[in-house]
């Protein structure tokens, strides 16, 4: 058709109009002595797979209704610091982050739990789909006597880690294994790992739900 040539015409000098102006605007700025900060995104991303995490389970499919966690385990991300810092009470297994709300619903103690013995080694393992510089890999876990109905809070925490590995910002490989002694508790638990990334403001957390018998 006769319109067409002439709407290609048209069309075509849009396509290099707005990276022009970025890059003048970059220029620009570089020239005034301004310093310009380009967002890149963190490509760090893993899941607890022992004791098997509550988002794992979900991508299982062994526990239903998780929203879309499901589908991706290994980005619950959110602020680091913890605990001083960190998501907030109510929402530490969904690291603060509403699209894994489903996370921090107890779900009335139905969620599926691994075996531990109090005193014994064990052997905490992490699968990381895409690995990042490391500060550290930290494991809290809940009191006794806590409330298992609500969610999570610092409060039914003991907030100094049970086990502690530091990595001094290296690289770990996508399989992370490693084995510390397993606190004194009894009946159901709840163990937070949290993954503390070098390099970003951000730290990975995985919830796994714990029976001592």
């Amino acid at each position: 058709m006769p319109s067409q040539p002439r709407l290609a015409e048209k069309i075509r000098p849009l396509r290099f109009r707005a990276p022009r102006k970025r890059t003048l605007a970059l220029a620009v700025a570089a020239s005034a002595g301004l310093t310009v900060t380009v967002a890149t995104p963190a490509f760090s991303h893993g899941y607890a797979n022992a004791p098997v995490s509550r988002a794992l389970f979900c991508k299982q499919g062994v526990v239903k209704d998780c929203g879309d966690v499901q589908w991706e385990p290994q980005s619950v991300e959110g602020r680091k610091g913890f605990p001083q810092s960190g998501p907030g009470d109510g929402r530490i297994c969904a690291a603060g982050d509403s699209r894994w709300a489903p996370l921090d619903d107890q779900r009335n103690g139905q969620w599926p739990a691994t075996r531990l013995t109090s005193g014994q080694s064990y052997t905490f393992a992490w699968t990381l789909t895409a690995a990042h510089s490391t500060t550290s890999f930290r494991y809290f876990i809940t009191k006794d006597g806590w409330n298992t109905t609500k969610p999570l809070t610092r409060a039914a925490l003991d907030l100094t880690p049970f086990l502690r590995v530091d990595f001094g910002n290296k690289q770990p490989p996508n399989s992370v294994s490693h084995s510390g002694t397993v606190p004194t508790r009894h009946g159901r638990h709840m163990i937070v790992a949290v993954w503390d990334i070098a390099d970003t403001g951000n730290a990975f957390y995985q919830c796994s739900d714990v029976d001592f018998g």
